[in-house]
C-alpha cells in the first residue's frame, strides 16, 4: 500500500535506505538524519529492524523454493538459489529471473538479481548491484575483476585500499603468497570459491511445515480495498510457499491488528485445496467488505496451519466443451464468502419417509454422500387405487420444500392457494414416525395453481383433514 509521504530507514543516525519520493528530495544513503529531515520535513523515518529483515528473508527463501529445492541463505540480505537443475523445466535462466522478479514485486520487494556459475560470485554481483546472467566459467574472472572491494565484506577493505587494491581484479593481480601472509588464507579461499577453484558448501534452507507471515501497514487503514491491497502481498508469498510444497490449503486465517482493540480475525474456508493467490484474494474481498472493524488496522498477518497435497485433474488432448464440468467448488466458496458459512451447506439423504426429515444439512458442502446407505425405502408410500395417473413419477420431490407447511383454505372440498387448486396426481400416502412421537399420516398430491405453478400439497389423514402446502416444483 503506497504512502503519500517520503519514507526512509535509518541506522545509527544515518540514512540506510530511502524510497523514490525521498530520493527525489535529495536524500542519499549515509546522509545524517538531521540533514535528511531538513530536506524532507514530512519524512517518515524508521529505525532498522533486524528481526523483521530476517523474517522477510526467510519468507522469500520459502517462496523461492518453488523454483528449486536448493536454497541457501547468507544473512542479512542474500538468498542463493541453485537453479542448474531447473533450467529445462522453466525454459532457461532468463525465464527463471523474470519469474523471480515478477513474484518479488508482487510481494512488495525490490531485489537485485545476478546469476553466475558459483554462489559466491553471484552474491558479489548482487551486492554490487550488477545485473548479469553468466553461464560460462571462463568469462567469470574478467567480470569479477571489475567489482569493488566492498562486495567482499571482509572488514579489511581500507587496509587493502591502502596498498593500492581497489577492486577484485587488483587482488587477483597480487602475489598469492604475500596476500595470504598479510591478510590470511580466508581471503584467498573466498576468491578461489568465487572463481570455482574451491568448493563452497552451504547449509540448505529447510521449508517450514506451516505458513505464517505479517506486514505492518505504512498508514492505518479501514477500507476493504486498502486492506486487500496489502494482503495480496502475503497471498503471493503463500502461493509460492504452497507451490514449493506441491500442496494447497482449505483454510487460511487473516488477523487484523488494531491500536487498542483486540485483533479482528477473518477465516476463509475452501471446499477443495487451492494455492492460487488470485482466488484467495477474491474470497477475502467478500469477507472484508462485510466485516465491521472496531478500529483502523495497523498491521495484518496471514496464517495457514494445515496444508494437504494438491491433486491435479487429467487433461484431455483436445478441448471438449460438452463434457466440461462446472467449477462447483469455486462457486460454493464464493457464495460462502459473500453470504456466510451458515447460509451455504450440503444436503444428504436420510432414511426417513417424512419429507421434512428425509434430508440432513452437512457442515461441509464438499462432503460426499454414500447414496447406497442413504437410499430411502418407499414401501410404505402407497398410491390409492383409482387415483389420477399422469406422466409423473412419485419419486419426484419438489426442489423447494417449505421450512414449515403452510395451511391452505378449503372451499367446497377443494384446497385453495390464490384460487382453487387443480389436483393432477395423487394421493401418495406417507405414514411414518410412530416410534419417535412425531406421527405423520398424510395424503400428498401434485396440484396446479392458477398461475400454472406446480405445488406439492397434502391433506392430513385425521378427522379434520386440513390441507397444507409443503413444496413448490416451479
Amino acid at each position: 500500500m503506497p504512502s503519500p509521504e517520503p519514507r526512509a530507514v535509518a541506522e545509527r543516525q544515518r540514512i540506510l535506505v530511502c524510497d523514490a519520493k525521498a530520493a527525489a528530495r535529495g536524500l542519499r544513503r549515509g546522509m545524517p538524519v538531521a540533514a535528511a529531515l531538513a530536506l524532507a520535513p514530512g519524512l517518515r523515518l524508521r529505525e532498522r529492524d533486524a528481526a523483521a529483515e530476517t523474517e522477510a528473508l526467510l519468507g522469500i527463501a520459502a517462496w523461492a523454493m518453488q523454483c528449486t529445492p536448493s536454497v541457501a541463505l547468507e544473512f542479512p540480505d542474500l538468498a542463493l538459489l541453485e537453479v542448474s537443475g531447473s533450467l529445462k523445466l522453466f525454459g532457461g535462466l532468463a525465464r527463471i529471473e523474470a519469474r523471480l522478479q515478477q513474484g518479488l514485486a508482487a510481494m512488495g520487494y525490490s531485489a537485485r538479481l545476478a546469476a553466475a556459475p558459483t554462489a559466491r560470485a553471484a552474491s558479489w554481483f548482487a551486492r554490487a548491484g550488477k545485473h548479469c546472467l553468466i553461464a560460462d566459467t571462463a568469462a567469470l574472472e574478467g567480470e569479477l575483476g571489475a567489482l569493488p572491494l566492498s562486495v567482499l565484506q571482509c572488514g579489511q577493505e581500507e587496509t587493502l585500499s591502502s596498498i593500492g587494491a581497489n577492486s577484485v581484479g587488483d587482488l587477483l593481480a597480487l602475489p598469492r603468497d604475500g596476500l595470504a601472509r598479510r591478510f590470511g588464507q580466508g581471503l584467498l579461499d573466498a576468491l578461489d570459491q568465487a572463481l570455482g577453484r574451491l568448493p563452497d558448501p552451504r547449509g540448505a534452507f529447510v521449508l517450514p511445515e506451516k505458513f505464517s507471515a505479517a506486514i505492518e501497514l505504512p498508514a492505518e487503514a479501514t477500507q476493504a480495498e486498502a486492506l486487500l491491497f496489502a494482503a495480496q502481498r502475503l497471498l503471493a508469498q503463500l502461493e509460492g510457499f504452497l507451490a514449493a510444497r506441491a500442496a494447497g490449503t482449505r483454510r487460511l486465517a487473516l488477523s487484523l491488528a488494531h491500536r487498542a482493540a483486540p485483533a479482528t480475525r477473518i477465516e476463509v474456508g475452501l471446499v477443495a485445496p487451492c494455492r492460487e493467490a488470485a482466488h484467495f484474494a477474491l474470497l477475502l474481498r467478500e469477507q472484508l467488505q462485510r466485516t465491521a472493524l472496531a478500529e483502523p488496522v495497523r498491521a495484518i498477518a496471514l496464517e495457514v496451519q494445515t496444508i494437504e497435497p494438491l491433486q491435479h485433474a487429467n487433461q484431455n488432448l483436445f478441448p471438449d466443451a460438452l463434457h466440461e464440468e462446472g467449477n462447483w467448488p469455486r462457486l460454493i466458496e464464493r457464495l460462502r464468502s459473500r453470504l456466510g458459512n451458515a447460509a451455504v451447506h450440503g444436503i444428504a439423504l436420510r432414511a426417513d419417509h417424512r419429507p421434512e426429515r428425509a434430508s440432513v444439512h452437512l457442515d461441509r458442502a464438499s462432503a460426499r454422500v454414500d447414496r447406497a446407505s442413504a437410499r430411502v425405502d418407499r414401501t410404505s408410500a402407497q398410491v390409492e387405487p383409482g387415483a389420477k395417473q399422469l406422466a409423473l413419477d412419485f419419486d419426484l420431490r419438489p426442489f423447494w420444500l417449505l421450512e414449515r407447511p403452510q395451511a391452505l383454505e378449503e372451499k367446497e372440498s377443494t384446497p385453495c392457494h390464490h384460487g382453487p387448486l387443480k389436483l393432477l396426481a395423487g394421493p401418495e400416502r406417507i405414514e411414518s414416525g410412530w416410534w419417535d412421537g412425531a406421527d405423520t399420516a398424510r395424503d400428498y398430491f401434485i396440484a396446479r395453481a392458477g398461475n400454472e405453478a406446480l405445488l406439492w400439497v397434502y391433506r392430513e389423514r385425521s378427522p379434520a383433514g386440513a390441507w397444507y402446502l409443503h413444496g413448490i416444483f416451479s
